[in-house]
């Protein structure tokens, strides 16, 4: 859209045929675009006629980029975080360019404060590295998503099977670097969740749909972690409040089943909780049961039981060493 916006600024009528040329994208697409440049007060008009299409009002000019002090850190900070995160887009020169579009327009010497203290920060972590998802596939599900249109996407899964589906797309989440959408897959008649650096092609399509009651799109999508299918299927009952438990095992990794307090009983009181998960692993959970110092019991799998035993045998003989 802010391409659009470059490319009328520069003079003159642009046709359709032109601007989707440019942009690299289809006719609608770029109307779409004029739509949300009109939302935002940007005097576009429409020039009718064999030679038709599109120009900026006469006399417009893009407003003044005017940050304080605080505004530009702010902005600064958000890109380096984004980056670091794996929040970009498959244009990983875009955060970039932003950054330095930003500091072209800011006063030299507020400029060369916030340098200053780019070049001096330092992260515990090292930067992930994460597969980014399209910003033209990004922006077409977060369209149909506002608008509650459907959209077809060509999707290629973890095993490389390629596939064709018509979504009912319910929110767009981040989650640990990566960009996911949830929504109904017509195909199968319920709810998925998608990558979205996964998705080569998103397409509106005409019609419209309601978006369901219940969850919200992240616990959507957090409960489709949890019950994905994995190797080892695991159950287990914890002693303890929902607060404990989930300070370990999060809603994207395990399933709670709480059960309602009775009359005159504290939600927050310490109680047995039943919790499923999947993995494909398991010696990843011992060292996470033992640092959730609650009593727990094994219902399933065998296999756990006796890692747990391991570990703590382990421990057990390490502490009397002298």
């Amino acid at each position: 859209m802010l391409t659009l916006l470059e490319l009328l600024q520069s003079g003159g009528t642009r046709t359709v045929a032109e601007l989707a040329g440019r942009l690299g994208v289809e006719g609608r697409t770029v109307r779409r675009y004029v739509d949300h440049l009109i939302d935002l007060d940007v005097p576009v008009e429409s020039v009718r006629g064999r030679y038709g299409g599109y120009r900026l009002a006469p006399g417009y000019r893009l407003p003044p980029l005017m940050l304080s002090d605080d505004e530009a850190l702010a902005v600064l900070l958000g890109l380096v975080a984004g980056r670091r995160a794996g929040l970009t887009t498959t244009q990983h020169t875009a955060n970039e360019t932003a950054s330095a579009k930003i500091r072209r327009v800011l006063p030299k010497h507020i400029a060369r404060r916030l340098d200053t203290l780019l070049e001096s920060l330092a992260f515990t972590e090292q930067p992930g590295e994460f597969d980014a998802p399209d910003a033209g596939v990004l922006l077409t599900l977060a369209d149909a998503v506002r608008h509650r249109r459907p959209v077809s996407i060509r999707y290629t899964d973890r095993d490389g099977r390629r596939s064709e589906r018509t979504l009912h797309a319910y929110g767009i989440v981040a989650h640990s670097g990566r960009w996911y959408v949830t929504g109904k897959d017509a195909r199968i008649g319920g709810d998925r969740t998608f990558r979205l650096d996964r998705i080569a092609d998103a397409r509106t399509l005409p019609g419209s749909f309601e978006a369901p009651a219940g969850p919200g799109p992240t616990q959507r999508v957090l409960s489709g972690f949890a019950t994905a299918e994995y190797r080892h299927e695991v159950t287990l009952r914890i002693h303890g409040t929902v607060e404990q438990i989930r300070a370990h095992l999060p809603a994207g990794v395990a399933s709670l089943e709480e059960h309602e307090p009775a009359a005159g009983e504290d939600r927050a009181t310490e109680r047995w909780m039943r919790v499923e998960l999947r993995a494909e692993r398991l010696d990843w959970l011992p060292p996470v049961l033992a640092s959730l110092d609650r009593p727990f019991v094994i219902e399933r799998p065998d296999e756990l039981r006796d890692l747990v035993i391991e570990l703590a045998d382990r421990y057990a003989s390490y502490a009397r060493r002298a």
